[in-house]
């Protein structure tokens, strides 16, 4: 059975992985953080309206993101990857003449992550702030919206090589979890706030 799943992972990453016209331009500027500011800012924005301009429950959901993004960052990075040490695609010596990495601006030699990768961080930091931000302003087109422009995140992860599918799967499911237990505990404190 797991070595199904590990055989299903490896199809999946090929296919993803796949380079196409522009693609490394693209997929690397939706890795990083710097093409994401007019999200976040209009995040921001919804944030600070939904919190009817009050200072005490805005300050809860900054303090709430702030420990969405460390709570994951830190299970993730500190905790999974060196327990579990899967390597990452562009680490891995099965696959080591079969990933398709990119070669950053500036840079002489192709980008390849940290050795392991299983869960991604990417994923499941972005998929807590979409979990945490889409509820907190609630409906579910801002959930469904911003849980797709995490998946699109992660898919980019792929397409760079340095994720498995899996690792984002396990990634975006830590993530989830995560900021749905945090938006739980924050509704109760800004429900309070409100009331006070």
């Amino acid at each position: 059975m797991i070595e199904r799943i590990i055989n299903l992972d490896f199809q999946l990453f090929h296919l993803f992985n796949t380079p196409w016209p522009g693609g490394d331009q693209i997929m690397w500027a939706v890795s990083g953080n710097w093409w994401w500011i007019p999200l976040y800012a209009l995040l921001l924005w919804e944030l600070w309206n939904k919190a009817q301009k009050k200072r005490g429950t805005m300050a809860l959901y900054l303090f709430f993101i702030g420990a969405c993004v460390t709570g994951t960052d830190v299970v993730s990075s500190r905790v999974i990857k060196p327990s579990i040490q899967r390597f990452r695609p562009s680490h891995s010596v099965e696959l080591r003449d079969q990933v398709h990495l990119v070669v950053p601006a500036g840079a002489t030699l192709p980008y390849r992550g940290g050795r392991y990768g299983f869960v991604s961080s990417h994923a499941a930091n972005y998929t807590g702030i979409a979990v945490l931000i889409g509820l907190s302003l609630g409906g579910m087109n801002w959930l469904m919206g911003l849980l797709l422009w995490s998946l699109l995140i992660g898919y980019s992860r792929i397409y760079l090589g340095v994720h498995f599918p899996l690792d984002i799967a396990g990634g975006m499911m830590l993530g989830a979890f995560w900021g749905y237990i945090l938006w739980r505990v924050q509704n109760k404190l800004v429900l309070k706030e409100n009331n006070s």
